[in-house]
């Protein structure tokens, strides 16, 4: 009688600690922070807990590798043309950043807490590595590396974040009735307290967030090579 062959390999194949991480995204994307659990990642996952702690040692460890591999994605966005510049190239990180903050409602409070939990971890490493060099190629001073680096991180993380949080909390069906309604409220505060907010009410009304990121992070660029000229 010929011996059983083991389904061990095959198990251990369909359950990776990259098939867990996926299917942890999808949970919270879907049901957010708090319906990530170990029983709704078996249910969905079709398995015992074990073969999940095997992988994975807990939720924080998850959460970790799942905003991971989401950063990861992101920073692998490359302009199309090989020879882009240095400027093009942060507009693709931050870019990616950006649409991976805005498509996963999780993410920044995720990114907010690793770097705060374990900065010499190996996310905030990856962010400044991405952006650092291109700061460097820039031309910007070593001696201003690190200063520059940290605004144009906090920028992007911050920016990307609190549009995502203004998307999820708007109570219109739709962005541009949330804008329209912010604007008109604007339009109507007291002309002697607010002049300058009254003043820019129609220009919240007709913006574009994407397009709005882009045009802070070319200040924030022009200020960092303003301030901090090559050579």
């Amino acid at each position: 009688m010929a011996a059983r062959t083991s389904r061990s390999p095959r198990r251990s194949e369909a359950l990776s600690r990259e098939r867990i991480i996926e299917a942890a995204i999808d949970l919270l994307d879907t049901t957010g922070e708090t319906g990530l659990t170990f029983r709704a990642l078996t249910e969905r996952l079709a398995t015992g807990p074990g073969a999940i702690y095997w992988h994975v040692a807990n939720k924080d460890e998850l959460l970790a590798a799942a905003t991971d591999a989401i950063v990861t994605a992101a920073l692998s966005r490359e302009p199309a043309d090989p020879s882009a510049t240095p400027r093009a190239r942060i507009h693709a990180v931050a870019l990616g950043l950006f649409d991976a903050i805005d498509e996963h409602v999780w993410l920044a409070t995720q990114l907010a807490v690793q770097m705060s939990r374990d900065p010499s971890g190996a996310l905030a490493p990856r962010l400044f590595e991405a952006l650092g060099r291109q700061i460097s190629a820039l031309g910007v001073p070593e001696a201003a590396w690190f200063t520059a680096t940290s605004a144009l991180m906090n920028y992007i993380l911050g920016a990307a974040g609190q549009n995502a949080t203004n998307g999820r909390s708007a109570v219109h069906p739709s962005r541009p009735d949330f804008l329209d309604s912010v604007a008109t409220a604007w339009e109507n505060l007291d002309p002697e307290d607010y002049p300058f907010t009254r003043a820019v009410a129609d220009q919240l009304r007709g913006h574009d967030d994407r397009e709005q990121f882009l045009d802070g992070l070319e200040l924030v660029l022009s200020g960092i090579v303003a301030v901090h000229p090559a050579g």
